[in-house]
């Protein structure tokens, strides 16, 4: 591939590092809000269905859309509350787009310019990686990234997914924006705190047991859980090449590990339980609540007791 070019139209590096921080953590709230926004829908359309059948008066009609209207209040409420954590989110979005604007404005003829730049500089921002989903809200077409890959500008490494010239692939961010609800868990996210010699060379990663990933072409375990323990100890850790993709804390690994012993190698689970019990910023309080609310408390405290004592 060839050298990077220089890049003519700038955007101010705050507004770049703002925009490129909000689009990679506003996916979580979002997901929350669709869920509620269809959780709303079911009112609306008993409230609309009482109001369009009602043969009585406007008065027991009333008092029927009072009734409606309560469940929809406090699906609102619960709307508004997801609504904060984004807020700040949405500004730098929209200051984004307003850098762009302006850029258009000032430059007329150079629209083309303005956006491939653009692209280049919040790809410099982004360790050299650019997802699809990171252009979306600046209504930025992929023709672009078309363009751009023709040129050898930029290379596609998979479905969504560039690198830029100067960057080395991250495998594991890659994945994640292929695959958004994985989570890097068991021995792959252990591998992240150090606790584990061995290289993974396959993905290890938990999802919601609706949701599919391609296990033959990307080479993967994948460990399907429910919902109400899916997103249980989940953080953001920084892989090798310094990118943040979301995993499981220690704790989680440690019940991850015992829950899942068939599948795994029993002399490597033991080893990895001593290394966790010698971690300085271990918190056995934590670990067991976690294993209470995965139904392994017992097979956990058997386990991570006995270690103490050998």
């Amino acid at each position: 591939m060839k050298k990077e070019e220089k890049i003519n139209y700038k955007i101010d590096s705050d507004v770049l590092k703002n925009y490129v921080e909000a689009i990679n953590s506003i996916k979580e709230p979002m997901s929350r809000i669709k869920d509620q926004l269809n959780q709303l829908s079911k009112p609306m359309q008993e409230l609309s269905k009482s109001l369009n059948n009602s043969m009585k008066p406007i008065i027991e009609a009333s008092r029927v859309a009072s009734n409606s209207l309560e469940p929809i209040k406090k699906i609102g409420e619960q709307l508004n509350e997801s609504l904060k954590p984004i807020q700040e989110q949405l500004k730098s979005i929209n200051t984004m787009s307003n850098a762009i604007k302006e850029l258009s404005i000032k430059f007329p003829n150079e629209q083309s310019k303005i956006l491939t730049d653009t692209i280049k500089q919040i790809m410099n921002v982004n360790n050299g990686m650019l997802s699809t989903r990171m252009i979306e809200p600046l209504n930025i077409s992929r023709q672009y990234l078309s363009i751009m890959e023709s040129n050898n500008d930029i290379e596609k490494v998979s479905r969504g997914i560039y690198l830029s010239p100067s960057a080395f692939e991250d495998s594991y961010f890659s994945f994640q924006q292929k695959y958004k609800k994985a989570i890097f868990s068991h021995m792959n996210a252990l591998y992240f705190y150090g606790m584990t010699e061995e290289f993974p060379y396959n993905y290890t990663v938990t999802v919601p047991q609706s949701y599919h990933v391609d296990t033959v072409n990307e080479k993967c375990n994948v460990f399907y859980v429910s919902e109400d323990i899916y997103e249980l100890g989940v953080v953001e850790i920084e892989t090798p090449n310094g990118n943040k993709v979301r995993a499981y804390d220690k704790e989680r690994c440690i019940c991850d590990i015992i829950r899942s012993k068939g599948r795994m190698d029993s002399e490597q689970v033991k080893k990895t339980i001593k290394q966790y019990i010698q971690c300085k910023d271990k918190d056995i309080a934590k670990l067991s609540e976690y294993s209470k609310k995965m139904g392994i408390n017992d097979k956990v405290m058997e386990m991570v007791g006995g270690s103490y004592y050998e």
